[in-house]
């Protein structure tokens, strides 16, 4: 009679999230973006172990989705300068390092992709955190992801 209705729990987690979304800021989305590709690559990463392919085909293009319609378009590349050229080279490569894990089932691919994005997401949680005047403000954005962005894009391109 009280048995865990999953409809109903489902529900309520999407109007959960969906409130997060509309009272998120735009730096907050961002980190929300990186947490959803984060998850998406975790579920494909247990997929892939436990040889279930149609489910980790979902959680790659999944997560390459978020890359590419979320963090990628995103970017304003003109405003963003070189910063945002690199995060867009380096959104590309992820995209690119997911297909090839799918196609070879190679989680060290995977691992890999989570590890960037999670430095990306720390940097953006960083700044999250700086309090400073709004004037202010628009030099922390790009100074913590420049870094991240800087050595994220060395080790890439050494692969």
């Amino acid at each position: 009679m009280f048995g865990l209705n999953q409809n109903g729990v489902n529900a309520y987690a999407k109007v959960g999230m969906e409130t997060g979304v509309l009272a998120a800021s735009p730096n907050k989305l961002i980190i929300m973006l990186y947490e959803g590709a984060i998850a998406a690559c975790r579920s494909a990463d247990t997929y892939m172990q436990n040889k279930d392919i149609a489910n980790k085909g979902t959680m790659l293009s999944k997560a390459i989705s978020i890359i590419e319609s979320g963090l990628r378009l995103s970017l304003d590349k003109k405003s963003g300068g070189e910063i945002a050229q690199s995060l867009d080279a380096l959104y590309a490569y992820m995209s690119k390092r997911l297909m090839t894990a799918n196609i070879h089932n190679k989680p060290e691919l995977i691992h890999e992709v989570i590890k960037l994005l999670t430095d990306l997401k720390s940097a953006w949680e960083a700044i999250d955190h700086v309090k400073m005047p709004a004037t202010d403000t628009s030099m922390a954005i790009p100074n913590q992801v420049a870094m991240a962005v800087n050595r994220n894009v060395a080790s890439y391109a050494k692969a």
